[in-house]
């Protein structure tokens, strides 16, 4: 099963260091970037990860980073 691709850029996300995050890897979620429990009836899973610094970060919108939560570029051949 391949995950819904909401968009086709990364999200510019301001996050705080020492804070956790659940990014949504099935695409499904209504608030994107982020995990809303939207994937419970897929074998996907929410990508947790803590931010080591207050900064922003680009998480992936198409859901086929190789970086997990991170954009590697990938929307670029989509």
């Amino acid at each position: 099963m391949n995950p819904t691709i909401p968009q086709k850029n990364p999200y510019a996300v301001e996050v705080q260091a020492g804070e956790s995050y659940y990014w949504c890897s099935c695409g499904q979620s209504k608030s994107q970037p982020f995990c809303d429990g939207s994937h419970k009836p897929t074998d996907f899973k929410p990508v947790a990860f803590t931010a080591e610094k207050t900064e922003t970060v680009y998480l992936c919108g198409c859901k086929h980073s190789v970086n997990g939560a991170f954009c590697d570029g990938s929307h670029k051949s989509l």
